[in-house]
């Protein structure tokens, strides 16, 4: 399976209103247990990516949401790590993974649109990350798309040493991945997922330059921890730049397509589109229903 025929499976699940959101979930969670490794490295590489197809604050988006999370699992999992996707959402953590060295970590899966503008420090959750750790796990994860993170200064960078949240990347697993690492008897990854603490005990970083991008020293300590040169892991980011543009042209080839769609609509044609896009028909029929339940009859 590609990322393609994943990306239409969630949307033909969306699109199925007899289908409670809780069983979608259950079989994108199954259908992810049963990717072959080549299936999940192809996901793995576009999921950090919300397909602008795809509508903001759909349902079909957060079943999207909800497949990063079975993704990401399924990734710790392969590196050794056993780990589920949680069912709850709310005051829980979306991923939780225990190692057989005995400690325990919590992630969540960052997705974002090529188109989306600003990101500030509500976005990326990491007050939330660590408070679901709490004095239960030792750890706590954010995996985003490397290049949708902060390039320069930032608060999530000093709030992430200040709160032990470790930033990593997509394109950080996918890393791993590729080159076989996995967790056994001899190797450990607990330092990876601890690197905010070695950060910020570094004293040779100051207390002015914590806000700055914390990602060279992330990059040289993976690499450390897995034995190979930081050098690789830049050429490995160059290929996945190459490959983000890419996804770009497609998501700019959809975008186009849809604004001449527009250009040819009729002006009953937009203006019931407008609606449509507005949900201002459902909005009056819920507003109208509830007034109905009361038993009142308002003025029209």
């Amino acid at each position: 399976m590609n990322f393609e025929t994943f990306l239409k499976q969630i949307m033909n699940l969306s699109e199925n209103k007899s289908t409670k959101f809780s069983e979608s979930s259950e079989y994108i969670k199954n259908t992810v247990n049963q990717l072959d490794r080549n299936s999940l490295l192809d996901i793995v590489k576009e999921i950090g990516t919300i397909p602008e197809q795809i509508t903001a604050s759909s349902s079909c988006e957060k079943l999207f949401s909800k497949a990063s999370d079975c993704i990401l699992a399924k990734c710790f999992t392969e590196l050794g790590i056993p780990s589920v996707a949680v069912n709850e959402r709310g005051n829980s953590a979306d991923i939780i993974a225990k190692s057989i060295h005995g400690y325990t970590l919590v992630a969540d899966a960052k997705t974002f649109r090529l188109s989306r503008t600003a990101k500030n420090q509500k976005d990326f959750k990491i007050d939330t990350l660590s408070n679901w750790r709490g004095s239960e796990h030792d750890y706590a994860l954010l995996v985003a798309p490397y290049f949708q993170y902060p390039s320069t200064t930032s608060q999530i960078y000093s709030t992430s040493l200040e709160k032990s949240v470790c930033l990593l990347s997509w394109e950080h697993i996918l890393f791993l991945l590729i080159n076989h690492i996995k967790e056994n008897d001899i190797l450990s990854l607990e330092s990876i997922w601890n690197i905010p603490v070695r950060i910020a005990r570094d004293t040779r970083i100051a207390f002015a330059d914590k806000m700055n991008c914390q990602f060279p020293y992330i990059n040289r300590m993976l690499c450390e921890r897995i034995s190979k040169p930081t050098e690789e892991f830049i050429k490995h980011l160059e290929c996945c730049k190459v490959h983000t543009c890419q996804r770009g042209n497609t998501e700019l080839r959809y975008l186009n397509d849809e604004k001449e769609k527009i250009k040819k609509l009729t002006k009953d044609e937009a203006i019931s589109e407008l609606l449509k896009s507005k949900k201002v028909l459902e909005r009056i029929s819920t507003i109208e229903k509830f007034m109905s339940s009361l038993s009142y009859q308002g003025e029209n």
